[in-house]
């Protein structure tokens, strides 16, 4: 099956923008929480930590994501885009229709 590359690189490097812009917004959201209790109550610096892990946890997933798309674009430029990077089977369309970053097959993804 041959693959329309142009568009899944379409699809990531729009992706890819939406992330970096996603980021760029919520900077500051992971900063360091201020311990001062004469102007912060406990269950707010409390909220307020819990906040910042989210915030944390969030800022690495989205960096998880965009090394994802970085290895997708690689594997377009090496030509070895939809394939399988486990057994070498050609991934379904639909599935990289779905998220184009994928690297493996649904049996392989079920392992």
């Amino acid at each position: 099956m041959a693959f329309d590359f142009d568009y899944f690189c379409d699809l990531l490097l729009a992706r890819r923008a939406e992330l970096k812009a996603v980021m760029k917004a919520a900077t500051g959201d992971a900063d360091p929480v201020e311990l001062d209790q004469s102007r912060v109550g406990r269950l707010s610096r409390m909220d307020a930590l819990q906040g910042q892990a989210m915030a944390k946890e969030t800022e690495r997933r989205r960096g998880l994501e965009l090394q994802r798309i970085a290895s997708a674009l690689a594997r377009i430029e090496d030509d070895d885009f939809g394939y399988c990077v486990t057994c070498g089977e050609e991934i379904p369309l639909k599935r990289l229709e779905l998220d184009p970053a994928v690297t493996t097959c649904i049996a392989c993804a079920r392992r």
